[in-house]
């Protein structure tokens, strides 16, 4: 794996004239990210899953009984369009994993609901993963997690789109 202070250090050698301060902490981000998703990646592979797939049946988990919300609460969780999220249903649908069911407030709409297979898949699936994670991030200590959590907050913040 190249170095990315050695990135820079080309970059200092051919234009001397820019701050590559910013292409470091970018580049160490955005190859945090891959590593993670890889490793994050093999384990829902392990439960038959795929980032998509974990997302949506881990949010209808962490809802809570009855684990079934809305199409459009679970886009509203999700950055996708709703195009995706039809898609992404229909296919946990085809698995067993989810099923449309009425409304039980508005007969006019449905719920996507977490069907018995699919809270024992996604209850596996999420007991791996937090595993994962925890290795993930083991290299920091509990204080230095934090501190980066919260100038990772602070950049977001910083991006986000006013409300």
């Amino acid at each position: 794996m190249f170095d990315i202070e050695d990135i820079r250090a080309q970059w200092a050698k051919q234009r001397p004239d820019i701050d590559t301060g910013p292409m470091g902490l970018i580049g160490r981000v955005v190859r945090l990210s891959a590593l993670f998703n890889d490793e994050m990646g093999k384990t829902f592979a392990k439960h038959g899953l795929n980032f998509a797939s974990f997302d949506v049946l881990a949010t209808l988990l962490r809802s809570g009984p009855p684990h079934a919300l809305s199409p459009n609460q679970l886009l509203a969780t999700m950055m996708v369009t709703s195009g995706t999220m039809t898609n992404r249903i229909d296919q946990l649908e085809k698995e067993g994993l989810v099923a449309r069911v009425p409304n039980p407030v508005d007969k006019r709409s449905i719920r996507v609901q977490l069907t018995p297979r699919g809270k024992e898949k996604i209850d596996a699936a999420i007991t791996d993963h937090v595993v994962v994670q925890k290795q993930l991030v083991q290299a920091l200590s509990p204080s230095d997690q934090s501190t980066l959590n919260q100038l990772m907050d602070q950049a977001l913040l910083s991006l986000a789109e006013p409300d």
